[in-house]
């Protein structure tokens, strides 16, 4: 039986081509998705609002895992693929994997990636994440109050997950791409 898996997917109305780039890469995966669930912010409310909308109707479709893609980054063929094995394998609840950087430099120290998560001493994962569905869907995303800067979101949705209770798994392999090349908004609406 085929585990199904929706994209989560939060966009911005300038990033119509980004967007199709990532999307051909969803549509490239060796284990395909079930839905697709993308929101994209016309009213300009920011990024977490974006995602928790597109997160809401990921769950509404029934889907067991949710898949977070950015717009304006792309997964490997093999990528949802191999997190459901790396999931099945160390029966986690959460799966992170790791990245090629495309047009910039990677801004984790070069040891960030390749060591196993520690629940102790938890690191910031990127929202390029596989979580059950329920899980995520319990979690959520929420403003941060910050003022203008609202970064952060994913490490609050790792650390949510963490204090639930969910199991989360390193897959040290590098099964997607992440754009530097783009223009980095943050998040923030004032940006685009």
């Amino acid at each position: 039986m085929k585990t199904n898996v929706a994209l989560v997917m939060p966009s911005i109305p300038v990033r119509t081509r980004l967007r199709k780039r990532a999307l051909l890469s969803v549509e490239a995966q060796t284990h395909p998705v079930s839905s697709l669930a993308i929101a994209v912010d016309y009213n300009r409310e920011g990024a977490w609002v974006t995602r928790q909308r597109a997160l809401q109707m990921a769950v509404a479709s029934g889907a067991d895992w949710v898949a977070f893609l950015d717009d304006d980054d792309e997964w490997k063929p093999q990528h949802i693929q191999r997190c459901l094995e790396h999931a099945a394998e160390t029966d986690a609840d959460f799966v992170y994997s790791w990245f090629d950087v495309v047009g910039g430099t990677d801004p984790f120290p070069s040891t960030h990636f390749t060591n196993p998560f520690d629940p102790a001493e938890p690191i910031e994962t990127t929202i390029t994440t596989l979580v059950k569905a329920g899980l995520a869907e319990s979690v959520g995303f929420q403003r941060l109050n910050r003022g203008e800067v609202n970064s952060g979101e994913d490490r609050f949705f790792t650390l949510g997950c963490l204090e639930a209770g969910a199991k989360i798994s390193h897959l040290v392999e590098k099964t997607w791409l992440w754009h530097h090349d783009s223009d980095n908004t943050s998040g923030l609406p004032s940006r685009w």
